[in-house]
């Protein structure tokens, strides 16, 4: 089906279009505080021809809108600096609040058609932009977000017009973009690509809504009812999404019980390969930098197993102006009002970078999952959501190490103990610690199944015995430098 090509449209009379525009914005504002109340984020894209009237549109929706509850982004051009980030990361990045709306003027699709229709990705890419656009939607909308789609059309002489009107006037000039005429001389071209990802793009959940924008009062009257058409329905009955069976290109299957916790490495022999690792990643980073190959490192593993110091003697081999350990800790009340992965997406490293998290996104399925901070459906739908980040971030290049600080119960007990003894250590212990160690078997059986369900060929985990906390430094160090040379 030609989405734009079979549009057909309902004309009526201008003064009843103006009546009824004007009401429904009064309904639009209406509908603010129950979005308000109940803490519903909605994403509006705006999304079309050059000069179809995306930002008319725009202000005739926020018209009566109180504007301490909205904000509008226009996201066209793709800067240096966001380039050095996955493509989809200046999106997360803007993602509202619950209670609060984004309109967009063009987003995610006017990214990957300007650069598919300039040549400047391939059909390759092309598809997969598709694919991370469906993922995205999906995240979002599962995890309670509306996104309503609208795209203005306008006639190949239409837009001719239009771009000649705008370019005569100095004031306006600027609104005219080379992108802009490039679409009118291909007019033909550009409305297949346009139809092509509008039908791969539309669903159920997120359907598109194509607007005949000829006229401006009667496309914002069409623009504004779906809009509150659609608060409307998912105020009565949220939408979520099906999960696609997905086949993951796992690596081989892992578990703790097949650590060998009796590895050791004495005092001289770790001192030399310290520094000799030391040597290596400080020529391997600077060759990252060059090559503006980004690095994310996520560290997980047992209270009082090592991470900390393990991450120390990493870093301590890095630029310190080209990384940055990112302590994860509960989410602030700011993290916890957007998709849970928003807070990741927002500190990945930009390339030549990298970025250590101390505790990662796998909170979800481990202490979110045991101590019922989310739902059971939420959880169990996170592994294949969290493949799907971590997928996204290695297609866009990024080198993603994923290490599991592994120790039995009587070291930890025996770790507690002695920062319960130590006055300089003290700080360390809290009675959150004690309470985890309670459920040990709870988080035992958690991190099996988060081995067992993430540890894909792109992204695999690593399991640091830290039983000797040398051995685990060791063995971190040798496997990041591994890594990254693999890359390059």
């Amino acid at each position: 089906m030609d989405m734009i090509r079979d549009l057909k449209s309902c004309k009526i009379p201008e003064a009843e279009a103006k009546k009824r525009l004007k009401r429904r914005r009064l309904d639009l504002a209406g509908l603010q505080q129950t979005i308000k109340n109940e803490k519903l984020p909605v994403i509006v894209l705006v999304e079309g021809w050059g000069a179809a009237g995306k930002g008319g549109l725009i202000r005739s929706l926020i018209r009566e809108l109180d504007p301490r509850f909205f904000t509008v982004r226009s996201p066209h051009v793709q800067t240096d600096r966001e380039r050095r980030w996955p493509f989809l990361k200046r999106y997360f990045d803007l993602i509202p609040e619950k209670g609060k709306i984004l309109f967009l003027d063009s987003s995610w699709m006017d990214g990957t058609m300007k650069e598919y229709l300039g040549g400047d990705i391939s059909d390759k890419e092309y598809v997969r932009r598709i694919e991370s656009a469906k993922v995205f939607e999906r995240q979002l909308t599962n995890d309670g977000y509306l996104l309503v789609k609208l795209f203005l059309h306008i006639s190949q002489k239409t837009q001719r017009e239009r771009l000649h009107r705008l370019e005569s006037d100095r004031d306006t000039s600027w609104r005219v973009s080379r992108n802009d005429w490039r679409q009118n001389r291909n007019y033909g071209k550009t409305l297949d690509a346009f139809d092509d990802y509008l039908e791969k793009t539309d669903f159920p959940w997120a359907p598109w809504k194509v607007i005949e924008s000829e006229d401006g009062t009667q496309a914002q009257l069409e623009a504004a009812d779906w809009l509150y058409e659609k608060i409307q329905e998912f105020i009565k009955r949220p939408v979520k999404c099906p999960l696609p069976v997905r086949s993951w290109d796992m690596g081989p299957e892992i578990s703790l019980d097949s650590a060998d916790l009796t590895l050791r490495i004495d005092k001289e022999e770790y001192e030399k390969q310290l520094d000799d690792c030391r040597d290596k990643l400080e020529e391997l980073h600077n060759e990252l930098y060059k090559k503006k190959i980004p690095v994310t490192i996520a560290y997980e593993g047992w209270d009082a197993a090592g991470k900390g110091g393990n991450i120390k003697r990493l870093t301590s081999a890095l630029d310190p102006r080209g990384y940055e350990v990112h302590p994860i800790a509960s989410p602030t009340p700011e993290e916890l009002n957007r998709q849970y992965l928003w807070r990741f997406w927002s500190r990945l490293p930009k390339t030549g970078h990298i970025a250590v998290f101390d505790r990662s996104w796998y909170g979800r399925v481990m202490v979110e999952r045991i101590e019922g901070f989310c739902t059971e459906e939420e959880w169990r739908r996170a592994y294949d959501e969290i493949n799907e980040f971590e997928r996204e971030l290695t297609d866009s290049g990024m080198i993603v190490i994923k290490f599991w600080v592994h120790i039995d119960k009587d070291t930890q007990l025996a770790r507690f103990r002695d920062r319960e003894n130590t006055p300089e250590k003290r700080w360390k212990i809290t009675k959150e610690d004690w309470r985890n160690r309670e459920k040990w078997d709870q988080y035992e059986t958690a991190v099996n199944e988060m081995l067992k369900k993430t540890n894909t060929k792109n992204a695999p985990w690593y399991i640091l015995e830290s039983v000797d906390k040398r051995y685990a430094r060791i063995k971190a160090m040798k496997t990041v430098i591994k890594r990254i040379e693999d890359a390059m």
